[in-house]
């Protein structure tokens, strides 16, 4: 009776960990394919002569302390100044937000509303003033409070509207990836992403996806579509929604913002739990959209976007799976096919890449020495997603935004520009 129970129980757990084998066998084949695309690029025409009108919008809470030199840097930006406005939205402020930004030169709009509080009501209240208003613009600009942004960052997203864009995510640099080795592994993680994940989804042809702030959305976009996207990861609610309508997400990868990393495991931690709790929010309701979409139309774009939402899901899975190998290892309860899937060869030949694309994505960009003794860390960065993104799963219905407190004012002097903002410029 014994033994048939064990039987019965092996039997029940292949049929649920041979999917799930080959669910992790698919997605390590395409992160692997998607690294081997990123680590070059192709030269490409650019026109740099100015024609698109832009709206910069800042959404800012309790911001005083960095939004004026953000406003600032965006003053000075290589654009003709009567092609964009700047737009500060003073969201339920309790500090001088408003009066800083107005002070260095930007347009204050005051949002009060308690009940609708997060950055994609903001966002959505900017869109609709912006609108009404009598001057039409042709794109909106948007950034978080605490970035900087290059000089040539509008020639760049006007290069990419030119070539018939509509929805671009700029390249998301770091202003202060040496502060500490929370910030430093933050920025390696975001580095990865855009060489491994970004470019390499963009000379695909696929759709990658909005990122927070250095975005670029045609007002057409946003007033046939509407916004609505109102969750913990706006930007991600965004990228899923217009991908339902077959509208990609492209990559500019030489629209530079750098942004400002949190310093400390805990707001680390707070900041990724707020991603995952919104990220498991828009899996659950744009995964089956997708699906339908995707395979009614066969567009392998809108399918490909599952992958991109699916992220959380699947390192929840990758999860439950790195702990029953460890019991099977000692005490076989299951089938291991992995082997059978794939031979060991190329087991190794992946495994080689996950150490060696991200050397050299660091070498090509040229990062600071202290970078380096920060990548020894970066495994420990990486498994510290594991219980953030457990806990994002329990909350994912909790839609209550987390603001990230920002108290040092940088200035684009104190960013290496010559190092770390046209990196991207040797790279071709």
């Amino acid at each position: 009776n014994r033994c048939v129970e064990e039987n019965s129980m092996n039997y029940l757990l292949d049929l649920l960990l041979i999917p799930m084998q080959v669910i992790i066998v698919i997605y390590t084949v395409y992160y692997f394919i998607l690294a081997v695309v990123g680590m070059w690029r192709s030269r490409v025409h650019k026109n740099y002569t100015p024609k698109n009108s832009f709206a910069i919008v800042v959404c800012a809470h309790n911001e005083e302390a960095v939004v004026g030199e953000l406003v600032k840097n965006l003053r000075g930006l290589d654009y003709p100044d009567d092609l964009y406005d700047i737009f500060v939205v003073a969201d339920n402020c309790t500090d001088k937000t408003a009066e800083v930004a107005s002070a260095a030169g930007a347009n204050v709009h005051v949002r009060e509303n308690k009940q609708e509080i997060g950055k994609g009501y903001a966002m959505g209240w900017m869109f609709d003033r912006v609108e009404q208003m009598d001057r039409k613009y042709d794109a909106f600009l948007i950034f978080d409070a605490d970035n900087l942004v290059h000089p040539q960052f509008m020639l760049e997203m006007n290069d990419h509207l030119e070539k018939g864009e509509s929805v671009i995510q700029g390249y998301l640099n770091s202003k202060n990836p040496t502060d500490s080795w929370v910030a430093g592994t933050f920025s390696i993680a975001f580095w990865m992403v855009n060489h491994m994940w970004h470019l390499a989804k963009y000379r695909l042809g696929l759709s990658t996806a909005l990122g927070g702030t250095g975005m670029c959305i045609r007002t057409s976009i946003i007033r046939e579509y509407g916004w609505d996207c109102n969750s913990l990861t706006e930007d991600m609610e965004f990228s899923m929604k217009l991908l339902t309508h077959g509208i990609r997400t492209c990559w500019g990868h030489d629209a530079i913002v750098y942004d400002e990393k949190v310093t400390t495991m805990m707001a680390s931690c707070r900041q990724r739990l707020r991603w995952a709790q919104g990220q498991f929010d828009c899996a659950g309701r744009y995964i089956p959209k997708l699906f339908a979409i995707g395979i009614k139309t066969g567009n392998i774009m809108i399918l490909d976007g599952i992958f991109q939402v699916s992220q959380p899901y699947f390192l929840l899975l990758t999860t439950v799976y790195l702990v029953l190998s460890y019991i099977n290892a000692y005490t076989p309860i299951y089938t291991n096919i992995l082997y059978q899937i794939m031979p060991m060869s190329v087991w190794t030949i992946i495994g080689v890449g996950q150490y060696l694309f991200p050397l050299i994505v660091l070498l090509k960009i040229k990062v600071p020495p202290k970078i380096w003794f920060y990548y020894l860390l970066y495994p420990l960065f990486v498994y510290s997603w594991i219980p953030v993104n457990i806990l994002g799963w329990f909350r994912r219905h909790n839609k209550v935004w987390s603001h990230t407190v920002h108290t040092r004012a940088v200035g684009l002097d104190d960013v290496k520009l010559t190092r770390m903002g046209n990196m991207n410029k040797n790279e071709k």
